[in-house]
């Protein structure tokens, strides 16, 4: 199989020639290929790192925010009221966030998965369906996610350690002090299992000022203490954008120095942590599209590329390179923190990939075109926005 025509990233048109799944050669462009792309752009995959596969409504009829106040508990409390009201299950509405986001050319995913006193394990079971069910087209990664807080759920923490067990990847966490009120107890039993486990660990965080700043130092510390270097996230991670610049300059070199990763989803109404000095401060960073259309927000569609731009909105990043920083954490920067290691456009590597008509990467991120065509080892998966494999 062969793509004529193709542009890539660097501006140089190739035909990409694939075989048994893989790209084969990058050959002079030429129109004699089985597919001409006519110079549109080739993208890798995008790469979500921050999704909710479990909480979606996708499909279902239109259900307005029940939420009565601003506060995370608040939000916490009325999805325990829609999921309890559920008939549709979970697997259900995942599977057709999966097809929606596949078709945006999403091909890896962190999806963050609830374990609760109220759920078990049941939000798992759905979602290990999902993954089953796409195992071919995309790969799922899965966190145990306590959303309802480890010691204020009790069981929770036993919930965890059986999740792990079942299929789950990673172990989550949710605000220490903000949501259990007791730091030490909920690191304590999160980092307990990881490192019991051998897994990583992704957790939200969406305290602010210094208190959120010394939750982010001590799970560093945990870091380190557990071995977990470059295997521990903390998403949200708003404390850093809420304090002074020196505060959160000290607390990226405690990032860097423990190989913990932020992840951003460029949140609406919540402090930005100062993406460019994190990574001058050497912080890896990555993105996620977080909510789509459910308990917590209407918004959201699961597309990595319009996230892409959504970040850069919200850091004022106006410049081609800057949107290509914010292309990076919706690719090669969340492959990274995911552990995917065999990703990218190059000889040998999977033929998998986005076409769009656009110039440039910048051009891609400010203008979101609809996607041409998705191509999953060699094979099309999507075209012009809808999944056809």
């Amino acid at each position: 199989m062969r793509f004529a025509n193709a542009r890539l990233a660097d501006g140089r048109r190739h035909d990409i020639e694939v075989a048994g799944g893989r790209i084969a050669a990058l050959l002079p462009a030429s129109n004699e290929g089985d597919l001409d792309l006519d110079g549109a752009l080739v993208l890798p995959p995008l790469v979500d790192g921050h999704i909710h596969l479990d909480k979606t409504l996708l499909g279902l009829p239109w259900l307005p925010n029940q939420a009565t106040g601003g506060r995370v508990a608040d939000r916490i409390e009325a999805e325990r009221r829609v999921r309890a009201a559920r008939t549709v299950p979970e697997s259900e509405t995942g599977a057709n966030l999966v097809r929606q986001v596949m078709a945006s050319g999403t091909l890896h995913m962190r999806s963050h998965v609830d374990i609760d006193d109220q759920l078990g394990l049941r939000n798992l079971h759905e979602i290990l369906k999902v993954r089953q069910l796409f195992q071919d087209l995309v790969t799922i990664q899965i966190v145990a996610f306590p959303q309802s807080g480890v010691l204020r759920s009790p069981g929770t923490a036993a919930l965890l350690d059986a999740a792990i067990a079942e299929g789950a990847d990673l172990l989550g966490g949710l605000d220490p002090i903000g949501i259990d009120g007791d730091l030490d107890g909920h690191l304590d039993a999160i980092f307990a299992i990881a490192e019991r486990r051998g897994v990583g660990v992704d957790i939200h965080l969406h305290d602010l000022g210094e208190a959120g700043i010394a939750q982010i130092n001590a799970i560093a510390g945990r870091t380190e203490a557990a071995g977990l270097q470059d295997k521990v996230a903390i998403s949200h991670a708003f404390a850093l954008g809420s304090v002074p610049t020196g505060v959160a300059a000290r607390t990226a070199d405690r990032l860097a120095e423990a190989g913990v990763a932020i992840m951003s989803h460029g949140p609406g109404g919540a402090p930005l942590p100062p993406l460019k000095l994190l990574r001058e401060h050497g912080v890896r960073l990555f993105g996620g599209s977080d909510n789509v259309r459910d308990a917590w927000s209407p918004f959201g569609n699961g597309d990595m590329l319009e996230r892409a731009m959504t970040i850069a909105y919200r850091a004022n990043f106006r410049h081609d390179q800057e949107l290509a920083f914010t292309f990076d954490m919706a690719t090669r920067a969340a492959a990274d923190v995911l552990g995917i290691t065999d990703y990218g456009i190059a000889v040998g590597g999977p033929a998998d990939f986005v076409v769009v008509e656009a110039e440039t990467l910048a051009e891609a991120v400010a203008a979101r075109p609809r996607r041409k065509l998705v191509v999953k080892a060699g094979r099309l998966l999507a075209r012009d926005g809808v999944v056809v494999a």
